[in-house]
């Protein structure tokens, strides 16, 4: 389980709104982050050449990291028959934006698990979910590493 403290604030935020939801209004919750994914950026529209694919998922999930002076900004691009998928990009877009690599390094795997949509998914749609998360994880690894590769360039 998730513990206190390691979640971003507003993911944090996110998995307390899925918490106090009951039974299908999780679920509900969940179409509505999907119908809120935000658009890609001007610049990305039809570069998906430009993105990353996460081959892990059935559905054609493409992200897109963007630095912003050390924070992460991810742009996602999901098809919207794929709604349930479309939801776990849009919270997850929205509760990491604005975050450094380490934090979202610290993020548990499961942090999903308490905000109960075990109840109301079955396990291979849950697994979307941590298959995003694990997605985001290793592009912000790569973040860092550039980072720290930049500032050995710069010492040197």
């Amino acid at each position: 389980m998730a513990t206190a403290g390691a979640l971003p604030e507003r993911l944090q935020e996110i998995v307390n709104d899925f918490e106090l939801a009951e039974g299908s209004e999780k679920l509900e919750l969940l179409l509505e982050y999907a119908r809120q994914l935000p658009p890609l950026p001007d610049w990305l529209q039809g570069k998906r050449d430009a993105m990353d694919q996460v081959h892990e998922c059935m559905t054609p999930v493409f992200v897109f990291a963007e630095n912003k002076a050390g924070k992460l900004e991810f742009h996602f691009d999901v098809p919207p028959e794929s709604p349930t998928v479309r939801g776990y990009a849009a919270l997850l877009e929205e509760g990491v934006r604005g975050t450094t690599p380490e934090e979202i390094l610290r993020i548990p795997g499961d942090f999903y698990q308490e905000m109960g949509l075990q109840d109301v998914l079955s396990p291979r749609r849950l697994q979307g979910v941590h298959t995003i998360l694990a997605y985001i994880k290793r592009l912000a690894a790569k973040e860092l590493d550039n980072g720290v590769a930049q500032a050995q360039v710069n010492l040197g």
